[in-house]
């Protein structure tokens, strides 16, 4: 346990346990969410802090790097040896962060570079936290503005293969108390664990679902996914109606192009009906280059081509647009390069 998995009166009643009076608990949450180091705490006393030592979260960038884009990836060393990245993106509307949740991933993808070295372990949920509260501190110097106002479930790992700890983030990063996100701003994507996606439908959330579909026949699936040798597409789409009828909520479809694979004009012609009724929009994502996979990049121009099929088969679709790609933006490419695991 680190203290940022507490919430705040998980904190209040933390220290009330050990004979102190609730202000110090006060005085802990609020260091802990402007991401400062235990030693960089001015109002504690000495003796407090030494009985801290072995919970206070003790994650820290260890690198940074900016885009040219202005997009920024951050990797985080946490408590133990272990490193995950995230990364910040700037829009209009303010930042967005891309956060790990598993450090490395076991689903397999033939187009992801965190799954190369499989999984290493799951993140708790102020480990998830914990990205957001350092990079929140990095934009301005302080950390006591809430600058981050989105959260993507989408960097290393699969979220509902750590459904327990992911869930408890959402609270947390949700909570008033907390990051105070709006859950409507906070996104999760899945390959599509089907007993999970009910599982989490019955909870009534009002995050965003976003299913990482990627191919529209079972057969072409496997070639890059391995997660489809144990659920059907549809039994992923079923699961998916399911969600939107218990929580309203319009569910997002990842769908990246890989040649002579997924990008033919059948392919857009199964997707269509396959998703015909649904309250539903679909991402399509030119392929990110993983020199140690195999599979071919079908070309940006061929991406808007793809889309345009879609909305005259009456789908809702758009390109997604890429940021951060000289900087290694895809999950698991500066985690490999820097620490070479």
């Amino acid at each position: 346990m680190i203290l940022s998995d507490l919430s705040f009166n998980e904190i209040i009643d933390y220290i009330k346990a050990r004979g102190l009076p609730r202000f110090r608990g006060e005085q802990l949450f609020d260091a802990i969410y402007q991401g400062k180091a235990l030693d960089e705490i001015s109002n504690l006393p000495k003796g407090l802090k030494e009985q801290l030592q072995d919970v206070y979260p003790k994650y820290k960038i260890l690198y940074r790097f900016v885009g040219k884009d202005g997009t920024k990836k951050y990797l985080v060393a946490l408590d133990d040896e272990c490193a995950v990245e995230c990364v910040l993106m700037k829009y209009k509307y303010g930042y967005t962060i891309c956060i790990s949740t598993q450090v490395g991933c076991r689903m397999g993808c033939k187009f992801c570079a965190s799954t190369l070295k499989g999984l290493k372990r799951n993140l708790s949920a102020g480990e998830m936290i914990g990205q957001i509260l350092l990079v929140n501190r990095d934009i301005d110097g302080k950390g006591t503005s809430r600058n981050i106002t989105n959260v993507v479930l989408m960097g290393s790992g699969e979220p509902l293969d750590n459904y327990d700890n992911v869930v408890k983030f959402i609270n947390l990063a949700s909570s008033p108390k907390g990051l105070n996100i709006s859950q409507r701003n906070i996104s999760l994507s899945t390959c599509g664990i089907v007993d999970k996606i009910y599982q989490l439908a019955e909870l009534k959330l009002n995050i965003t679902l976003t299913i990482s579909l990627h191919a529209t026949t079972d057969e072409n699936r496997k070639k890059i996914m391995p997660i489809a040798n144990k659920y059907s597409i549809d039994e992923i789409i079923k699961a998916c109606k399911d969600y939107f009828k218990k929580t309203k909520r319009k569910i997002y479809f990842e769908y990246t192009l890989v040649q002579d694979i997924n990008d033919s004009d059948e392919d857009v012609k199964r997707l269509a009906q396959m998703l015909k009724g649904m309250t539903c929009h679909v991402n399509v994502i030119p392929l990110n280059d993983v020199k140690e996979r195999s599979l071919k990049k079908t070309t940006r121009l061929m991406a808007y081509q793809f889309v345009e099929k879609l909305k005259k088969a009456g789908v809702s679709a758009t390109v997604r647009r890429t940021m951060g790609e000289d900087i290694g933006g895809a999950c698991g490419q500066l985690r490999n390069t820097i620490l070479g695991i």
